[in-house]
């Protein structure tokens, strides 16, 4: 397994004065109240552009799940709608990396690789969902390097879409079970972050996937320059509790950390 992959580069758009990022939101039938946060908040965040770093749907099976009706074509609606205002950005995370090209191209929605260099006012910035950077979970390491080729792929998207589901489903109670047994949520691997960001030539990394929204000092590197990991909020909507936070980059006041209204 590659300890450093090779990163894309992104140079802001001229007009991304204010830029979001999110993540980790695992969009559900059964989370109506998320979907509607996360809905209300798309078409009505005053963002440039809106950077969306994995996990966006809790599982996705092919792009012929989001047939007429479906909840996922309820999304691909509000994707299309945002769109229409404000530049949309997509990264795979490991709930949804079988979300295709075609869907994102016909919501307007821009494809975006893990990991990317985002280059804004003259500040680079790595972007990641996150799941790389945990290297102590090796078996799942182990399932991603799998999962992630194109004969896999391929294999799965070739079987009834009524069989997908149910894969899809028993893999997610493995994985909650998994969860359940852990306690906590994998942790990154600080050493390899600082690394990517020195690889990089950046100072700032910012990803989700650990549900444990943080700002961590990971040290200098070898020019002076402080090193600052940023995790992202995960999004969960109930009549008792409320996480949705947003990371707004701007021009004028770097990052901060928002919580959008209740819809």
């Amino acid at each position: 397994m590659t300890t450093v992959p090779r990163f894309a580069a992104l140079p802001a758009r001229a007009h991304w004065r204010t830029v979001d990022f999110i993540s980790d939101l695992h969009l559900q039938p059964g989370e109506l109240r998320t979907f509607d946060a996360w809905r209300h908040y798309l078409l009505h965040t005053p963002a440039d552009a809106v950077f969306m770093l994995g996990d966006l749907f809790e599982v996705w099976v092919g792009d012929d799940s989001a047939l007429p009706g479906s909840f996922e074509s309820q999304c691909g609606d509000v994707l299309r709608a945002a769109a229409a205002r404000t530049d949309l950005l997509f990264m795979r995370g490991n709930r949804d990396f079988l979300v295709g090209t075609p869907f994102l191209s016909q919501h307007g929605v821009h494809d975006l690789a893990d990991p990317t260099v985002l280059t804004h006012a003259g500040q680079r910035y790595l972007l990641t969902h996150g799941d790389l950077l945990c290297t102590d979970d090796t078996a799942y390491q182990q399932f991603r390097q799998q999962v992630r080729t194109d004969a896999w792929q391929g294999e799965f998207l070739a079987r009834p879409l009524a069989e997908r589901q149910v894969i899809a489903r028993q893999m997610r109670a493995h994985s909650e079970a998994h969860q359940a047994a852990q306690g906590v949520y994998a942790h990154t691997n600080d050493a390899l972050a600082r690394q990517w960001l020195q690889a990089a030539d950046a100072t700032v990394l910012i990803h989700g996937h650990t549900h444990q929204p943080a700002d961590h000092d990971l040290g200098a590197d070898a020019a002076g320059r402080t090193l600052t990991q940023v995790v992202l909020s995960d999004w969960h909507v109930t009549a008792t509790e409320r996480r949705a936070q947003v990371l707004r980059l701007t021009t004028d006041t770097g990052l901060q950390r928002l919580l959008p209204g209740p819809t």
